[in-house]
C-alpha cells in the first residue's frame, strides 16, 4: 500500500468567500458594466426631454381639439361672393349675457337685454400683405337679407350667425373664410387667465357710468372687468362709436401680444388656464381647427407688434337719424369699396382712414 496523501488544509470559510469573490470579480470581468461617456448621457436626457415635451404638446392638443366650440356659420345662397386671395375671418364679440348671472350682470355693467347683438365686428386679413384688422362700425347702415336695412349688428338678433356673414359678405363682396365669436363673460375670463394686460389710456382719460369705465390717461393693467368696461363705453366718447371701435382694436391686439409671450407658452401653468378660458369663451365655424386659430392667433400679435395696419370701414356720416331704426352710420361707398377691392384682391390697403 502507498503512503496516503496528506489531508488538504481545510480553508476558513471567510477565506473561501473571499477567494470566490476575487473569482467572481475576475469572472465578470468581460461583461464588466461600463459607464456611459457624456455625450451619450446627454443624447439620452436630450431624448426623454424631446419625448416629455412631444407628449405634453400631443396631450394638450387632444385635449384643446376635444373643447373646441362650433356652429354652422356660413349660409350656402345664391350669389355667394367667389373667394379673394389670402385669408379673411370674421370675428364678433357678441352682447350675449347668458352665462352671466345677476350679480355678475350688475358688476359688469351690461344690464338684463335678452337680444343678442354684436357689440365688435371685425374682419382679419393676412396673406402677401397685411395683415389687416378692419372695423364695421356696429351701426352701420347696410341691407340685412331677407329683412330691409339696417344696423349691421341686428343682423345677429335676427338670424344668428349665418344671417351675420351673409350680411357682411354682401356688404364687402368678401367671401369670408373663417368666423370667431366671444361673449362678454368669456371675453373677461380671458383677460382674467393672463393677469391683465396692459392699455395706454389716452389723453384725458375715460369716463363712463353706463359702461362702468373710470380710467385716468397714462398706460396701466387692466383685468377682465375693467377691460370689458373700456370695450364697450361709446355715451362719454366725443367720437361715439368710432372711438369705441378705435379701443376694441386696442385690446385685441393687447390681448394677442400677453398671450403669445414666452411667459404664457412656454410656462403650462400659465398656458393651460388661458386656452381653457378661451375654449369655453370662443366659438368658430365647423371648418376651422386649432392650426387655423394658431394661424390667426400669429397675425394678431403681429398686429400687436406694429406690423400690418389696423382702420376702419371708411364712413360719411354718423349719427344719422333713421325712423324706426335710430341714428346710424353711413359708409363712404366709394372709400369702403377701395378698401374691400384691396383686401380682396390682397393688396396694399389704402391710407385713409388708417388708424
Amino acid at each position: 500500500m502507498g503512503v496516503p496523501e496528506p489531508f488538504p488544509q481545510q480553508q476558513s470559510s471567510s477565506a473561501l468567500y473571499r477567494a470566490k469573490g476575487r473569482r467572481g470579480r475576475k469572472g465578470r470581468r468581460p461583461g464588466k458594466r461600463r459607464r456611459l461617456s457624456w455625450p451619450k448621457r446627454i443624447a439620452i436626457l436630450l431624448l426623454t426631454l424631446v419625448l416629455l415635451v412631444a407628449g405634453y404638446a400631443l396631450g394638450l392638443w387632444i385635449w384643446a381639439d376635444g373643447r373646441l366650440q362650433t356652429t354652422d356659420a356660413f349660409a350656402d345662397y345664391s350669389g355667394r361672393p367667389t373667394a379673394g386671395q389670402g385669408t379673411d375671418w370674421l370675428l364678433i364679440g357678441s352682447d350675449s349675457r347668458s352665462t352671466l348671472t345677476a350679480q355678475e350682470r350688475k358688476d359688469l355693467h351690461v344690464g338684463n337685454d335678452e337680444g343678442l347683438n354684436t357689440d365688435t365686428i371685425m374682419i382679419l386679413h393676412y396673406g402677401s400683405n397685411g395683415p389687416y384688422l378692419v372695423s364695421i362700425p356696429r351701426d352701420s347702415y347696410v341691407p340685412i337679407p331677407g329683412h330691409g336695412k339696417n344696423k349691421i349688428n341686428a343682423a345677429y338678433a335676427l338670424g344668428g350667425a349665418k344671417l351675420l356673414t351673409q350680411t357682411v359678405e354682401e356688404a364687402t363682396g368678401l367671401r369670408l373664410d373663417h368666423y370667431a365669436e366671444v361673449d362678454f363673460g368669456g371675453f373677461v375670463a380671458v383677460v382674467d387667465s393672463l393677469g391683465g394686460v396692459r392699455i395706454c389710456v389716452p389723453a384725458g382719460g375715460l369716463h363712463d357710468e353706463k359702461s362702468g369705465a373710470d380710467f385716468d390717461a397714462g398706460c396701466q393693467k387692466m383685468n377682465g372687468k375693467q377691460a370689458l368696461a373700456y370695450a364697450r363705453a361709446r355715451y362719454s366718447d366725443p367720437q361715439g362709436d368710432l372711438g369705441r371701435v378705435k379701443r376694441q382694436q386696442q385690446l385685441v391686439s393687447a390681448i394677442a401680444h400677453q398671450a403669445l409671450t414666452p411667459s404664457v407658452l412656454l410656462l403650462p401653468w400659465n398656458l393651460i388656464p388661458f386656452l381653457s378660458a378661451s375654449l369655453d369663451a370662443l366659438t368658430v365655424d365647423k371648418g376651422t381647427g386649432l392650426p387655423a386659430l394658431g394661424r390667426m392667433g400669429l397675425r394678431m400679435k403681429d398686429i400687436a407688434d406694429g406690423k400690418g395696419a389696423t382702420t376702419t370701414v371708411p364712413i360719411s356720416s354718423t349719427g344719422t337719424e333713421i325712423s324706426g331704426v335710430g341714428d346710424v352710420v353711413l359708409w363712404n361707398d366709394a372709400e369702403a369699396q377701395q378698401l374691400f377691392t384691396a383686401l380682396r384682391d390682397d393688396t396694399a390697403i389704402p391710407t385713409f382712414g388708417t388708424s
